[in-house]
């Protein structure tokens, strides 16, 4: 599986200026709520204190995580109405003999919308990619069971 992620021009943008903001004006409101806490006194029982110091390894952790995600992703633009299942797509398919909607790709991708995210890496991912409309396939289930699957639709993701 590859470590690269598939992201819309929008979503790169989008993520890029969370990334720009918590580099920035993030990790200085941060520190200055640090230093007001710590301003307070006995750093042992300063709850103010220690909810910052938490909040900022959580925004340490996301810098992180964006860092990582737009070094390695892949921009462009969303793949062709051609019924061919990839990242990107949103697919209809009917798993295990229930009918699902999901985004096959990445959850920062997905923003703000409802939608379930599989991975292509995911066992259902893995088994999907590449399919056509109409085709089926199957992966196995942690445990063990094989779970078919039988993809309905397959269009690009417009959000």
């Amino acid at each position: 599986m590859s470590d690269t992620t598939w992201l819309t021009k929008d979503a790169f943008d989008r993520l890029q200026a969370e990334y720009d903001h918590l580099v920035s004006v993030g990790r200085t409101e941060i520190a200055d709520r640090i230093e007001a806490a710590r301003d307070e006194g006995d750093l042992k029982e300063n709850g103010g204190y220690h909810a910052a110091r938490e909040e900022q390894a959580k925004q340490e952790a996301r810098i992180r995580q964006l860092d990582e995600l737009l070094r390695t992703a892949e921009v462009g633009e969303a793949p062709p109405d051609d019924g061919i299942v990839e990242p990107g797509m949103v697919v209809t398919a009917t798993v295990a003999g229930e009918e699902m909607t999901f985004l096959l790709g990445s959850r920062e991708v997905a923003g703000d919308t409802d939608l379930d995210v599989y991975s292509s890496g995911s066992p259902l991912g893995t088994a999907i990619l590449g399919k056509k409309v109409g085709e089926k396939a199957s992966y196995d289930a942690p445990s063990g069971a094989s779970i078919s699957v039988a993809i309905k639709k397959a269009t690009p993701f417009a959000g």
